[in-house]
C-alpha cells in the first residue's frame, strides 16, 4: 500500500481501528486514563484543528491504538514524536510508523517525566487526546516550563469538558481559578469543540473538549513561581476576602501597594492584577 503523500490530509488505509484494537488485544484500561477515540472523522478534524503541520514536528501523548497518530501523519506532520506508557500498544503503532516509514517516532515511557523539548524541533505542535489522569499535570507543566516563547507554537489538546471550561475561564466565571489564571496568563485560549462519550471506546461518563492554547509572544511579566504561589492562596480559600486569604503573603499590606481592594475575592481578580501581586512578593 501506498501511503498518502505529506499533506494530502486523505484518511490512510491502514486497517479500521476496531479491527487493530481486537487484534492485538487493546481494551482500554481505566488505570491509564484510556479512552479510545475511534472515529477517524473526529481524529482528523482534531488534527486539522492544530493548523497546517506540514514540515512540523509533532508531539503526542498517550497515541494508544493510532487514531489520531494516523490522522496527523496523514495531515502531513513531518514526524510525529509519539509518547506511550503502555506497551500492549506498541505493536499497532510499530504498524503505522511502517506505514509512514521515518515520520514516527514512538517513545515508550511515561509522558510526565519525558524531555520532549529535546526530542522535537522549536515550532513543533503539541496535540493530543491526553490520557484524564494526567491531563492537569502535563498541561500546567507546558505552560510553566522556563523558556519562553517555549518550543511549541501550539497545543491542540483534549479534556474532560469541565477541565476544558477551568482552562478558558476567565476571571467571574465560575470555573475560573488557579488553571484558568496560568493557562491565560501565557496562552490564548479557545474550546474548539465537543466529543460526546459515545465517540469513546469505552464511553466516558462525561463530555470531552478539545482545547486550542497559543502561546503568548511575551506575557506579562513575573516569575511562574510567584504566580503559583499567589493563586494558590488566593484560591484556596476563595470564598474569603483576598485580605484575608492572602494573609500569609501580607494581606491588607500587600493589596494596598497593589492597588487592589481587600475585600475582593479571587474570583474576581483580572490575570494582570495577579501578576502585580506575584510581582511584589518576588
Amino acid at each position: 500500500m501506498t501511503p498518502p503523500a505529506p499533506g494530502s490530509g486523505q484518511i490512510d488505509t491502514l486497517p479500521p481501528l476496531r479491527e487493530v484494537i481486537e487484534r492485538h488485544g487493546l481494551a482500554a484500561r481505566k488505570s491509564l486514563g484510556q479512552n479510545f477515540l475511534l472515529d477517524l472523522n473526529l481524529t482528523a478534524r482534531i488534527a486539522r484543528e492544530a493548523g497546517d503541520l506540514t514540515g512540523c514536528d509533532v508531539v503526542e501523548i498517550g497515541p494508544g491504538p493510532g487514531g489520531l497518530t494516523r490522522a496527523l501523519l496523514a495531515g502531513g506532520a513531518r514526524r510525529v514524536v509519539a509518547v506511550e506508557r503502555d506497551e500492549r500498544c506498541l505493536p499497532a503503532l510499530a504498524e503505522i510508523a511502517a506505514h509512514y516509514p521515518g515520520r514516527l517516532e514512538v517513545i515508550h515511557g511515561d509522558a510526565l517525566a519525558t524531555d520532549l523539548a529535546g526530542l522535537v524541533e522549536p515550532g513543533a505542535r503539541i496535540v493530543a487526546n491526553l490520557p484524564y489522569n494526567i491531563a492537569t499535570p502535563l498541561l500546567v507543566g507546558w505552560l510553566t516550563v522556563a523558556d519562553w516563547p517555549p518550543f511549541y507554537a501550539s497545543m491542540t489538546l483534549m479534556f474532560q469538558r469541565e477541565v476544558a471550561q477551568r482552562i478558558v475561564a476567565n476571571a467571574n466565571d465560575d470555573a475560573y481559578g488557579r488553571l484558568g489564571v496560568i493557562a491565560n496568563w501565557r496562552c490564548t485560549t479557545r474550546i474548539a469543540f465537543d466529543i460526546p462519550p459515545r465517540a469513546f471506546t469505552p464511553a466516558p461518563k462525561v463530555t470531552s473538549s478539545v482545547v486550542c492554547l497559543q502561546p503568548r509572544p511575551q506575557p506579562l511579566d513575573c516569575r511562574t513561581a510567584m504566580l503559583e504561589k499567589v493563586t494558590a492562596a488566593a484560591f484556596g480559600q476563595r470564598r474569603k476576602m483576598l485580605r484575608q486569604s492572602l494573609k500569609v503573603l501580607g494581606g491588607q499590606a500587600l493589596l494596598e501597594k497593589a492597588g487592589i481592594d481587600g475585600q475582593r475575592r479571587a474570583e474576581t481578580l483580572e490575570i494582570d492584577e495577579f501578576v502585580a501581586l506575584a510581582r511584589l512578593i518576588q
